[in-house]
C-alpha cells in the first residue's frame, strides 16, 4: 500500500469532510473488521465508520494517512503529527500526551475453539481451568488481555503451553492447524479471520475481558474544546441510535 498515492489521493477524498472545528489526521492500519483496507470497498471498517460519523457530527475534518509500522505510528503520535488514534484503551500513563472521548463502543476478548470441539471444552471456566489442565492455548505476542490472563501467564508460558502469533490470519491458520485447540484474541477479529478462512469457530463460555475504547487525541495538537465537541457528537449519536446501527451491521451488540 505504501508509495500508492493516486489510491490514497482518492481515498482521502473520499474520507475528507468539510473543514470544521477540528481537522484531525490518523494513519492507516490493517486492523479487520475494525479498519483495513478492501480491494472491493476501499478503506472500510467497524471503528473507521464509527469515527466518521462522529467526527462528522462534531465539525471536524478527518485525514488518512497511508499505513504506518506501529512503533512509528506511536512516535509520530506521540510528537502530534499524527493526532488521532482508534479504538484505544485509557490507560494513565498516556494521559502524559493524549486525552481520549468517552467510550463509543466496547471490546470483547474470548477464548475460542473449532465449533467442533466446543462440547470438550465448555466446562472451562476461566484461565486457571486451561492451565490446571495442562491445556495448548494461542495467544497474540502483545496486548492486554485483562488481568486473569496475565496472572497465569508466566505459568502458562514456563509449562510449554503457550504458542504466540503476530496477526490473526497467523493465529487462525494455526488453530486450524492444529498448532493447539484453543485461541485468545479480540472477538471480533477472530471471528473475522476465521470467516475469511471458512474456519468454523465458537467462544467458550468466559470472557477473558470486556472494556471500553475511545479515541484517542493528541494534547498539542488538539484542544479541549475539539474533545468536548466530540464527546457531545457521541452522545448525541448514542442517544439518535445511530452508532448502534453502524455497531449492529457488523454484528456488535
Amino acid at each position: 500500500m505504501r508509495g500508492r498515492h493516486v489510491v490514497f489521493a482518492a481515498a482521502l477524498a473520499a474520507l475528507t469532510f468539510r473543514a470544521g472545528a477540528c481537522t484531525l489526521t490518523m494513519a492507516l492500519e490493517q486492523w479487520p473488521p475494525y479498519i483495513y483496507n478492501s480491494a472491493k470497498t476501499g478503506i472500510t471498517g467497524l471503528d473507521l465508520e464509527l469515527a466518521q460519523a462522529i467526527l462528522k457530527e462534531a465539525g471536524c475534518t478527518l485525514l488518512i494517512q497511508p499505513e504506518l509500522p506501529t512503533a512509528r505510528r506511536q512516535i509520530l503520535f506521540q510528537k502530534g503529527e499524527l493526532n488521532l488514534m482508534l479504538a484505544a484503551s485509557d490507560t494513565p500513563e498516556r494521559h502524559r500526551y493524549a486525552r481520549f472521548s468517552v467510550p463509543y463502543r466496547y471490546e470483547t476478548v474470548s477464548v475460542f475453539t473449532t465449533a467442533d470441539k466446543l462440547a470438550k471444552y465448555r466446562h472451562l471456566a476461566g484461565f486457571d481451568g486451561i492451565a490446571k489442565d495442562h491445556l495448548p492455548l494461542l495467544a497474540p505476542k502483545v496486548g492486554w488481555y485483562g488481568r486473569d490472563y496475565a496472572r497465569v501467564l508466566p505459568a502458562l508460558s514456563q509449562d510449554g503451553q503457550l504458542s504466540t502469533f503476530g496477526s490473526f490470519q497467523q493465529g487462525v491458520r494455526m488453530l486450524a492447524a492444529g498448532r493447539a485447540e484453543l485461541i485468545l484474541g479480540d472477538a471480533g477479529a477472530l471471528r473475522y479471520e476465521a470467516h475469511q478462512q471458512g474456519v468454523k469457530i465458537a467462544a467458550l463460555p468466559f470472557v477473558a475481558l470486556r472494556a471500553s475504547v475511545h479515541l484517542m487525541l493528541n494534547t498539542a495538537s488538539t484542544t479541549p474544546a475539539q474533545l468536548e465537541a466530540i464527546n457531545a457528537a457521541i452522545g448525541r449519536l448514542e442517544q439518535g441510535g445511530e452508532l448502534a446501527a453502524i455497531r449492529l451491521r457488523y454484528g456488535e451488540r
